[in-house]
């Protein structure tokens, strides 16, 4: 992790805080964190797990955790900086601009003056199973794994991460079959804003294998078949007091 990089980027933007979750590690993860901590208090809060609970449960804790200390947008950011920090102020600024916005996904899009570096078999599989998702998702494709996405710290993302979710690889898709449950599709699209990254770089070293994307599929597979259970109820919409829960 290029932790002096994630310093250096909070010095620059007092709005930035951190949250590092430490999933069981054994290695020095947990010391390197607390010397960030310790560095700079004001900007960055390390969260232990007792025990490995996996990405997807490392997350949604680290939400969790932001959303109680007021934050008016909370994300994830893959620690690799695959996405450099520099793509963080971008994606925040959709929100000002679009204030129907819930969701701000970034986009490994190839587009001219872009720098978008992935590895030919990672972006065949990756674009496979972006197609896959939307099917299950029933709506159009989208980045759905890219680890960059700002969300709105509201009444429905509380209520969306309140239990754990049932998938270890494709958390991603879930969180979003879960906005889709309780909006419906179409709110759901009015409420997703795709964002093109200007930079992304796939990282040498990645534990990321083949098998993976077949566990990922398997996943998936799981997830169509048992959507009907994602419902999470009604929620407090908004300031007008409209209800969440619009039939799909």
């Amino acid at each position: 992790m290029e932790q002096w990089e994630f310093l250096r980027f909070a010095r620059q933007h007092p709005w930035v805080h951190y949250y590092f979750v430490d999933d069981g590690s054994t290695d020095e993860t947990y010391h390197t964190l607390l010397q960030m901590e310790r560095t700079l208090p004001h900007a960055v809060t390390v969260l232990r797990l007792p025990s490995n609970r996996g990405k997807a449960e490392a997350v949604r804790q680290g939400l969790r955790v932001a959303m109680t200390d007021a934050n008016e947008l909370v994300g994830y950011w893959d620690a690799d900086l695959a996405a450099p920090l520099a793509e963080l102020p971008r994606l925040r600024d959709v929100f000002r601009r679009q204030a129907h916005v819930r969701i701000v996904i970034g986009v490994r899009r190839r587009l001219l003056g872009r720098r978008i570096r992935r590895g030919p078999l990672r972006g065949f599989l990756g674009s496979g199973f972006a197609w896959t998702a939307s099917q299950v998702l029933r709506m159009p494709r989208c980045d759905t794994q890219c680890g960059a996405k700002l969300f709105r710290n509201d009444e429905l993302l509380q209520a969306i991460l309140e239990r754990p979710f049932q998938s270890r690889w494709i958390f991603d898709v879930e969180l979003l079959a879960r906005y889709r449950a309780a909006l419906g599709k179409r709110r759901l699209l009015e409420a997703i804003y795709e964002q093109p990254l200007d930079e992304w770089a796939d990282v040498s070293g990645s534990k990321l294998k083949p098998s993976d994307f077949v566990r990922a599929l398997f996943e998936l597979v799981r997830l169509a078949m048992t959507d009907h259970h994602l419902a999470i109820g009604p929620v407090q919409a908004d300031e007008a007091g409209k209800q969440y829960g619009e039939a799909a």
